[in-house]
C-alpha cells in the first residue's frame, strides 16, 4: 500500500531525514553503527534519537553486549510503525513535489 503524501518537517531536518532513511529498510540498528555510518558524534545522534523517540517515531532497546564479559549495555535504533508511516508519507510528498516541480520545467 503506497503512503498518503504528507510534508512531515519534524523530520524534514537532515540529520533526522537521514536517521530514518537509514532505518527505514531494516529491523533495527545498532547505536555506535548508526553514528559511524552517518558520521554524527554520539551527542548529536542520541540528541536526534531522544527527538525521534519524544514523537513516537523511533524506540530504543539496551541490553547487555553477548561479546563483552562486563556490564556494558548494546543499545539499538528502530523505526515505529507510526515512524515508518510519517517517513513513507514524507518520501511520498517530496516525490510529488519533484513531480510537479519536473512538469512546471518541461
Amino acid at each position: 500500500m503506497r503512503a498518503k503524501p504528507r510534508f512531515d518537517e519534524l523530520i524534514h531536518a537532515p540529520t533526522r531525514l537521514r536517521l530514518c532513511a537509514m532505518l527505514r529498510p531494516l529491523d533495527e540498528a545498532d547505536f555506535a553503527a548508526i553514528a559511524e555510518t552517518l558520521e554524527l558524534s554520539e551527542a548529536n545522534l542520541s540528541k536526534t534519537v531522544r527527538n525521534l523517540a519524544d514523537l513516537g517515531y523511533v524506540t530504543t532497546n539496551k541490553r547487555a553486549s553477548p561479546l563483552r564479559a562486563d556490564a556494558r549495555q548494546v543499545t539499538t535504533v528502530k523505526l515505529t510503525p507510526q515512524g515508518r508511516k510519517a517517513f513513507d508519507g514524507h518520501l511520498a510528498a517530496l516525490r510529488e513535489m519533484a513531480g510537479e516541480a519536473a512538469q512546471a520545467g518541461e
